[in-house]
Order: structure tokens, then sequence, then C-alpha cells
């Protein structure tokens, strides 16, 4: 079998910091090979993998900002299109730009969604939906215009989460940029409302929102904002939070974040909104809260949470090898038809 990788390009593959559909190819890719299969992973040229690379823009435009996106995305995907003939499947994770080559190629394409950014994109999802294979990184993310091979859950690499059954830390922690969407306004007015130490880490997505929402009230102690965090500092930060605060506004597809911490044995604290009913078993793993008065309340509870089923719930239903084995089944089933 042999398998076209797309990844996206803003960033390098595996990311050094933040890019979670380029981490996803990555774990995937490299677990693919790991099982054999021969993949071509099309994706920065400064990208880090097992499989073949073929890449034409030398590193992500959102870490190089002298390069144009759309010019390079358009020589990314036609460098990988134009190399259909050589595979078997071309795999997708670039969302729906390359679905406007796959009426001219013979070789199945598997698109993964991860997520709907806007509902102006699905025209193009809609006017391939009976030609492609849609994969939704859970149930709650799908359309109902839309038809879908399977449901694949994204799958972390186990070995890079310790689990931590006695956090050492004395904060709750928020993983993840700073936007609305993500909530982190309401991560700083929860625990300022419960008198708790709040640790912020990840991109700022939206430099105005965080003037408005987050920066005055940083303060050492209360709360802080500690930049963007690579793999060599986040499992010690996961592990040693007494929880991590996911108070999301919009319905969110799946949620690393929330996984790696419970890989970790932290528990989660998120609005029960998109795919969290799927990730988190409420008053075992974490809890759901539907505002933040029930959100409040529910922190309150989590020493009685016992930590190792956060751990062995990620260890059952969301490892890379999981995940691999669940696309490998896909592949497999295309292929047969």
């Amino acid at each position: 079998m042999k398998i076209a990788m797309l990844a996206p390009i803003a960033w390098r593959t595996p990311p050094v910091h933040y890019g979670p559909w380029e981490l996803v190819t990555s774990l995937l890719t490299e677990e693919l090979v790991k099982n054999g299969v021969d993949v071509t992973l099309f994706a920065t040229a400064n990208s880090v993998t097992k499989a073949k690379l073929q890449a034409v823009s030398p590193m992500g435009y959102d870490e190089d900002r002298s390069i144009d996106a759309k010019v390079w995305e358009c020589l990314h995907i036609s460098e990988c299109f134009e190399h259909a003939g050589e595979f078997d499947i071309i795999h997708n994770q670039f969302d729906f730009l390359p679905l406007t080559y796959s009426g001219m190629v013979n070789t199945p394409v598997v698109t993964t969604i991860h997520g709907f950014s806007s509902p102006r994109i699905m025209p193009v999802y809609k006017k391939y939906n009976d030609t492609t294979h849609y994969i939704s990184i859970s149930d709650a993310d799908r359309s109902p215009e839309l038809d879908y091979t399977a449901t694949v859950y994204h799958g972390i690499d186990l070995d890079q989460f310790t689990f931590n059954p006695e956090p050492k830390g004395d904060y709750i922690l928020y993983f993840g940029r700073v936007h609305h969407d993500k909530g982190t306004k309401e991560a700083v007015e929860i625990t300022r409302a419960l008198n708790r130490r709040l640790v912020i880490a990840g991109i700022i997505q939206d430099e105005v929102y965080f003037n408005e929402y987050v920066k005055p009230f940083l303060k050492q102690g209360e709360v802080e904002y500690i930049g963007s965090v690579g793999p060599d500092k986040r499992d010690t930060l996961l592990g040693n939070a007494t929880l991590l605060l996911h108070p999301i506004n919009f319905r969110e597809p799946f949620g690393l974040s929330v996984v790696e911490a419970m890989a970790c044995g932290t528990p989660v604290v998120a609005f029960n909104k998109g795919s969290m009913p799927e990730l988190i078993i409420d008053g075992k793993n974490g809890f759901l809260a539907e505002n933040m008065e029930e959100a409040i309340e529910k922190i309150k509870k989590i020493d009685n949470l016992d930590r190792i089923n956060c751990r062995v719930h990620v260890e059952k239903r969301f490892s890379k090898e999981f995940m691999a084995k669940r696309y490998m089944e896909v592949y497999k089933k295309i292929l047969l038809e």
C-alpha cells in the first residue's frame, strides 16, 4: 500500500510549538511507517519524518512571513496531485482546497476534516461528497449535508506524556490559543472567582482580545501568561496542573489539549460543547459544565476524581497506535470497493 500524506504547510510537520493539524499528520505518518506502510509525506522541506519527504515550500508560511501562503499552497498541493498515479491513496489533511484537484486524478482521495472554518467552504465539500471519502474527527463535528466513511479520533504519543498521580503545581491550566473561541476570558473570570492561580499557555491569536480580557489581570501568582509551550515543557506543565480548564465558546471538533492533559492524569473541566462529551466522561475523568457558574462549582469537586481514570481513558481510545489502526482499516475498505 502506497499512501501520499498531504500535510498543511502553515508550520513544519511536526510543529515545533503550535500546529495541531501538522502534529496529527506527523503522528499518523510515523505510525503508518512503523506498521510497514509506504508513505510519502508532502510537507515543508524542514519537516522531520521517517517517511519519504517530498517538499516544495522551504518552511511554513507562519514560520516565515515572506512566504506567500496562497502561492505556496498551490505549488504544494499540485506537487502531490501531479504524482497521484504513484499512490494507492491520497490522504488529504489540508482542508478543502485539495478537493478541487481530486476530479482530475483516478487515485482515491481521503480527507480528514479537521473542523469547518466557515460555512462558506461547504460548497466545495458538497461538490465532492460523492467522489471522495470524508473522515470526521468526532461524531459531533459531522455535517448533515455530507456523507462520511468513518469517524477516527485523533491519537497522541503516550510516551511523551507522563502520568502524574500527585501534581506539584497549585495552578489551574489554560492550554490553547488565546482567542474568544477557546474561552480565555472565561478562564480568567472563573479562576478569579475561585481565587485560584491560572497559568495560560498558547499563542496569542487575537491581540485585541488578549489586551482587553487577559493583559489587565496578569499578575504573578494570580493570572500568568507564559507564551507558547513546546513538547519539552508541555509534559511537566500539563502533569503538574490541578486541572485543565477548557471553557470553549464554539463547537470544538476535537481538542488535543484535553486528551494530552488526561494522558498526564490531569482532569478537565470543559464547557459542554462540540466533541467534549466524546472525550470527557462527566464525573470520572473530568466535568462537563453548561456555563461559568456550573464550572466554578464543579472545579470545587475536582479532588474527588481519581487521576488514573484520566490516563486509562486515553490509553484505550486516543493513542496514536489506535488512530493508525483505524485509518488502515479505512484505507483497506476503500481499496476493496
